[in-house]
């Protein structure tokens, strides 16, 4: 077994190639944030990514994309951006995985979204937890018959709500595969206004950030690419997401609406006709990412998972990313797991978010989120 550690802009069309083929001969690896063309883009714009190419015998048997920060701390691929990392490899590869932490230089390596059960990392994951998911793969009628069942009262609001936005703002209208700029922006603006709001990091605020969406916007192939969806009343857009798919799947990332039509529910009406296009497409599921909000829970018809965990070797900056990372991790577990405390949790950060920059309408009224916005 050899590793070589090379950065994204180093691998040749072989190497590309052996991954994508990987990736396809293992269901568990359908994520676009495991596919070679998200790692070539991470490659470019940030300066820590690596990837380990892993072989056997001369044959390329793996690869591991991370980022390796300061002091040797490792990262997934993305951080905090992404909802899915791991080794995309044949099936049942099991390396020593303090091997494969030296030759990548790592002191530790924190993982949060992990493909769980690959046998690398399984010894070491403390949890595994359900990612919700839009399951499409006998088509949109079947689905929406669970969701239904999942809630009868809920698809009624949402459908009458539709009705009433279609009466009072104009004709509702969904967008596929919008190839605009202007329309992106739009909706980066509406989740910068969202997390300055409820008091989150602007994660736009990085430009590195709002490259790499244009980048992954320009992505259109069969395998790999972005997907900007965005429902209009009449002429206004009221509620999009950015996400990214394979030739199966798309995964959620960026939701987001126009606080002022929050009273007709329009993320929630957004992410219906979502699953209906996507279903049309050929698309079999819609990954809508662990944890967070009460409206997953009726608008999922199944689970994927995803492992918690962590791995070192013995050192100092081992010990210190310890002793800084364990206790906000359990902590974190603990809100997301507990309905009440979650809730509590978002109202006190939106309580920041209200001291910091209060939202306003055109009318100069403070806006309150509505619940099913979705964003």
């Amino acid at each position: 077994m050899n590793i070589v550690i090379v950065r994204p802009g180093d691998l040749g069309e072989p190497e590309i190639s052996r991954w994508r083929e990987l990736q396809v001969a293992d269901p568990s690896l359908d994520n676009p944030f495991l596919s070679v063309e998200f790692t070539l883009a991470m490659g470019r714009l940030r300066d820590y990514v690596r990837v380990a190419v892993i072989q056997d015998g001369g044959k390329i048997v793996g690869f591991f994309p991370y980022e390796r920060h300061s002091f040797g701390i490792g990262k997934p691929l993305g951080g905090f951006l992404t909802t899915c990392h791991g080794l995309i490899a044949v099936s049942g590869l099991k390396l020593d995985v303090r091997t494969l932490l030296r030759a990548c230089k790592l002191s530790v390596f924190d993982f949060d979204h992990l493909v769980p059960g690959q046998p690398t990392f399984a010894p070491y994951e403390s949890d595994v937890r359900p990612a919700p998911v839009m399951d499409l793969s006998v088509g949109f009628e079947t689905y929406i018959e669970q969701v239904r069942a999942n809630s009868p009262k809920n698809l009624k609001t949402v459908r009458y709500k539709e009705r009433k936005l279609g009466r009072e703002q104009g004709e509702i209208r969904f967008e596929w595969y919008s190839a605009d700029p202007g329309t992106l922006r739009t909706l980066t603006n509406w989740k910068s206004d969202q997390y300055r709001r409820t008091g989150r990091v602007d994660r736009f605020a990085q430009p590195w950030i709002v490259q790499l969406l244009d980048e992954m916007h320009a992505e259109r192939s069969e395998s790999f690419a972005g997907v900007l969806t965005m429902v209009y009343a009449g002429d206004r857009p009221v509620a999009g997401h950015f996400g990214l798919r394979t030739a199966t799947t798309l995964v959620g990332w960026f939701p987001a609406y126009d606080t002022e039509f929050a009273r007709y529910s329009p993320g929630i009406m957004h992410h219906l006709h979502m699953a209906e296009h996507a279903a049309n497409s050929g698309l079999r599921q819609v990954d809508m990412g662990k944890g967070g909000r009460e409206y997953k829970s009726w608008l999922k018809s199944g689970d994927l998972f995803v492992a918690e965990g962590r791995v070192s070797r013995p050192s100092p900056a081992a010990a210190v990313h310890w002793i800084g990372r364990t206790p906000v991790n359990k902590a974190r577990t603990i809100v997301t797991d507990r309905p009440n405390l979650y809730r509590l949790a978002d109202r006190v950060l939106k309580g920041f978010g209200r001291m910091r920059s209060p939202a306003q309408n055109q009318s100069g009224t403070p806006v309150v989120k509505e619940p099913w916005g979705v964003g």
